[in-house]
């Protein structure tokens, strides 16, 4: 990030629950700061605590020791509707006895505001939502895409300086879910404000994101932009989560050479010991098929896709390579491929 100020600055935050030996650390020393205006995802497996540290900003839970500082403030201290924060549930938790245009004005009544002034705010977040037309409607008469425009509306209404959303598209099917995707992204530059997104989902997380935080255990294994996310994970824990990837077990020969298990040595520039253990990975579009590969496969699975073909391959020790090819590239099953792996596309983890 630039030298702007942060929106949200966490500071070496912990937090466990339970007592005794039932006591389960969720959270462990987690510091990190958070752009103004930026869409920022937290995103990692179930149990992770990536929920847990929304809902620390948010106020809805306690630390038990650190800082969360918003626009420079100290908040960890203050109780949530003191924070200049709102958030989006995974459930929409609309009143289904109000219409659409009360959903959303409830939360501006709560700040004593004029009617005038209820009405006229009420109505410009549900036009941001392309709702506007719906404002009569009672929450029962919309679809579930339909629904998550109003609770974004309602949570955007009070102009919070942050938006915290837990995972709020996970109930939608697949394509209304990418299509809220683009519309989200599109909302969150037209606001104006700081997003900040909890998700299970990687495809998700490097569509909308400024950028990732990648949590496992309590911690922040890697911070980037979903490029460098994707492209140079720090760790073989964000290599294997974030998208498809081809991890190949091997030991390191010297002199940057890696000799893999199914029996090809590679330039991998390994920076660890001769005799080390090492996973070398590379994702399925950067390998490519070549005569005179280093790989030696056979072809058990192809997927056309339109744009590209799909390649499930097996390796001289039996284990899985994915290939991703051009569309044209349909070799027949039961096949021999041979297989080239590019020295700046590989990545060497160890084992």
């Amino acid at each position: 990030m630039n030298s702007a100020p942060s929106a949200i600055a966490v500071r070496s935050v912990s937090k466990s629950f339970g007592r005794g030996d039932a006591m389960v650390r969720v959270l462990s020393d987690v510091s990190v700061e958070i752009g103004v205006r930026e869409f920022f995802t937290l995103l990692g497996p179930s149990g992770c605590g990536k929920t847990t540290l929304l809902r620390l900003i948010a106020g809805f839970e306690e630390l038990d020791s650190g800082d969360i500082l918003i626009d420079g403030v100290r908040v960890d201290h203050l109780p949530p509707f003191r924070r200049p924060v709102n958030t989006v549930f995974q459930s929409y938790a609309l009143f289904p006895h109000l219409t659409v245009a009360q959903n959303v004005a409830f939360a501006l009544e709560l700040q004593d505001l004029p009617r005038a002034e209820v009405r006229r705010r009420a109505g410009e977040a549900l036009e941001m939502v392309r709702m506007g037309a719906l404002a009569a409607r009672k929450p029962a008469e919309l679809s579930g895409g339909q629904q998550q425009r109003v609770a974004l509306a309602r949570a955007l209404a009070p102009r919070p300086k942050v938006l915290l959303l837990d995972e709020p598209l996970s109930a939608l099917d697949l394509k209304l879910r990418k299509e809220m995707q683009i519309e989200l992204k599109q909302l969150q530059a037209e606001a104006g404000i700081t997003f900040v997104f909890v998700t299970h989902d990687q495809e998700e997380a490097l569509t909308l994101s400024d950028r990732i935080a990648v949590m496992q255990g309590g911690r922040i294994l890697q911070l980037g932009t979903p490029r460098e996310i994707y492209e140079r994970p720090a760790h073989r824990f964000v290599a294997d989560f974030i998208g498809e990837i081809n991890l190949l077990e091997g030991q390191v020969s010297g002199h940057g050479k890696v000799r893999l298990d199914c029996g090809a040595e590679i330039s991998a520039g390994a920076g660890q010991a001769a005799g080390a253990r090492v996973t070398v990975a590379i994702r399925p579009e950067r390998a490519r098929l070549v005569r005179g590969g280093v790989l030696q496969a056979e072809v058990t699975h192809v997927a056309y896709l339109g744009t590209a073909t799909i390649m499930q391959l097996r390796l001289a020790d039996g284990g899985p390579f994915l290939l991703r090819a051009a569309a044209d590239d349909l070799p027949a099953i039961g096949g021999r491929v041979q297989v080239d792996l590019p020295s700046d596309a590989l990545q060497v983890f160890a084992a």
